[in-house]
């Protein structure tokens, strides 16, 4: 029998934008908590000043008890490296934060906690905390990758905002926005921030909280220059039929699975009382029963969508069809 599941942080963002700064405050936080961080890469400012050599994978334990790998291998072999040690009692930790490189795609690293059995029995992915550089990311967001970034994050932290005016940061704010509606946004200043905010985001577990998606205020149109990555929200009062919203869903997934970065929905289903809610990862979703809606509640059923130049126009006819 395993003991409760690691909870798991990938922090992610483009080359600059304040990683490692955050990671330095999270380590040196006094919060009580015994860290495990995994490092893709030997940055230029490593956490500890000299974050050591040339091993394939190697464990430095600070002296707050928290532990930095830096690793050259395969993300999958440092994660069994920490449970061994862990199960051996040669190193102590709670909570488990990856940073990954600038450049670094976060879907394969989010999938490798869904798709390894056991790696899903002892981690649990927590969140996806994207930083986004205030001052550059104009520039940053040009690139696909940097979008799918923020596309995967359940949280947005802007970096550098006292370097920006605030007209600036507003205009970026509506654009992070559009492509990814379900991610609060926060300021972090020279890597601060309220680790509350970091920490028990439990953004992929199956709830009925689709929040804030529907409490935005409404979003300027994005004009000639729309991000390939961008939020598609699809909403129904009517109750959807079960057996059209599994074919509907199974459609999607074939067509553009590759293109779902995330996808979450809360639905009224035509005679259960229920809330059926659902969320996935590219091709790999979950989805369960909730409870059942209040008296004199609205049944509006919801998903939300973020994805690579879905076909919009294609995608809400299919959802017409669902209705019961």
């Amino acid at each position: 029998m395993y003991p409760e599941p690691i909870p798991v942080t990938v922090l992610t963002g483009f080359l600059g934008a304040g990683k490692t700064t955050l990671l330095r405050h999270m380590l040196q936080a006094e919060h009580g908590l015994k860290l495990a961080v995994i490092e893709n890469e030997f940055s230029d400012t490593p956490i500890d000043g000299q974050l050591l050599g040339s091993k394939p994978v190697e464990l430095l334990t600070l002296a707050n008890g928290c532990v930095c790998c830096s690793i050259h291998v395969e993300l999958e072999k440092a994660l069994y490296l920490l449970l061994d040690k862990l199960d051996a009692g040669e190193l102590a930790f709670d909570r488990l934060v990856i940073e990954c490189t600038g450049l670094a795609d976060p879907a394969p690293v989010a999938q490798t906690f869904f798709a390894d059995e056991e790696l899903a029995q002892r981690y649990v992915l927590d969140g996806i905390v994207t930083l986004v550089d205030a001052v550059n990311a104009e520039r940053h967001l040009q690139e696909t990758i940097a979008q799918a970034q923020v596309g995967f994050a359940d949280r947005i932290l802007l970096s550098k905002t006292d370097l920006a005016d605030a007209q600036q940061v507003e205009a970026l704010s509506q654009r992070l926005q559009r492509i990814n509606r379900r991610a609060p946004i926060r300021v972090v200043e020279h890597g601060r921030i309220d680790l509350a905010e970091l920490l028990d985001i439990r953004g992929f577990n199956l709830n009925a909280d689709i929040a804030p998606a529907l409490t935005l205020r409404p979003l300027v149109p994005a004009g000639q220059t729309a991000d390939r990555i961008a939020t598609l929200v699809l909403k129904s009062e009517r109750a959807l039929d079960l057996d059209k919203l599994s074919a509907f869903m199974e459609r999607l997934l074939e067509q553009h699975g590759n293109a779902l970065l995330r996808y979450k929905g809360v639905l009224a289903v035509a005679g259960d009382e229920r809330r059926l809610v659902f969320q996935g990862v590219l091709g790999l979703y979950g989805f369960d029963w909730d409870e059942p809606w209040a008296e004199g509640e609205v049944r509006e059923s919801v998903l939300l969508f973020i994805g690579d130049n879905l076909p919009e126009e294609q995608i809400r006819a299919g959802f017409a069809e669902v209705m019961a």
